[in-house]
């Protein structure tokens, strides 16, 4: 799937099947479903969900729990307007191997 097919999906009721936790967080938060989405990249402990968690704390205004949750993805918390990181997040993901 490419960044502008995610993108187009998010026309649908349900995410494509298939999406990993922190890709199926942030369809959901392109649908400004944040509840839906934190409960997604809270399901999982690896880097990709935190990277979503942290985002998500991000876009909350919540900034110390962002900067916790990027440590945890063990990045720099961004600074970056909050859709070009949204962007950039989920191109990353679909880019990753599986």
């Amino acid at each position: 799937m490419t960044p502008a097919e995610f993108q187009k999906s998010l026309a649908k009721r349900m995410p494509p099947s298939g999406l990993s936790p922190a890709l199926a967080a942030l369809w959901w938060m392109g649908k400004n479903e944040w509840n839906k989405a934190h409960e997604l990249a809270m399901s999982e402990e690896d880097a990709d969900c935190a990277l979503v968690h942290a985002h998500l704390h991000r876009v909350e205004g919540d900034l110390d729990n962002a900067r916790y949750w990027y440590r945890r993805a063990g990045r720099a918390p961004a600074t970056a307007e909050l859709a070009a990181e949204w962007a950039t997040i989920v191109a990353a993901l679909l880019a990753a191997p599986r």
